[in-house]
């Protein structure tokens, strides 16, 4: 079976590289099983959200390389690619992606600390005397 569309997502850190072909829903990610790698089931729920949205959760077999970040934005970053990759697949499948959310890169990462400061915005404490 060959590759029908592969996609890259991005979440804070983390960023993963997915693939799809058609098959019989079969997921793994870093090579386990989609249930072994993510145990909790609303970290499940967001990875299928964009194949629920499609209407297409056992038509292809799902491979998903991800790094960096935490598990959560690990979530993001398959559920970006993976609606970046049915929408490579499949042109007419922009609508109810785009309606969903799920093909906006999610901008949000981790402010820096600053120079002369103990945080992002923390101040050190300020005595008048």
């Amino acid at each position: 079976m060959s590759t029908i569309s592969a996609a890259t997502g991005r979440r804070k850190t983390a960023t993963a590289r997915v693939s799809i072909k058609e098959g019989s829903g079969q997921i793994t990610i870093n090579g386990r099983s989609f249930e072994e790698y993510l145990p909790q089931v609303s970290h499940q729920n967001q990875v299928l959200l964009p194949l629920q949205a499609t209407a297409s959760v056992q038509k292809f077999d799902i491979t998903a390389l991800v790094s960096g970040g935490g598990t959560t934005g690990q979530v993001g970053a398959i559920r970006h690619a993976l609606a970046r990759a049915l929408l490579a697949s499949d042109a007419e499948l922009r609508k109810p992606l785009r309606d969903g959310g799920m093909l906006t890169r999610d901008p949000r990462m981790k402010e820096r600390k600053k120079p002369g400061q103990p945080g992002a915005r923390a101040r050190f404490q300020f005595s008048k005397r």
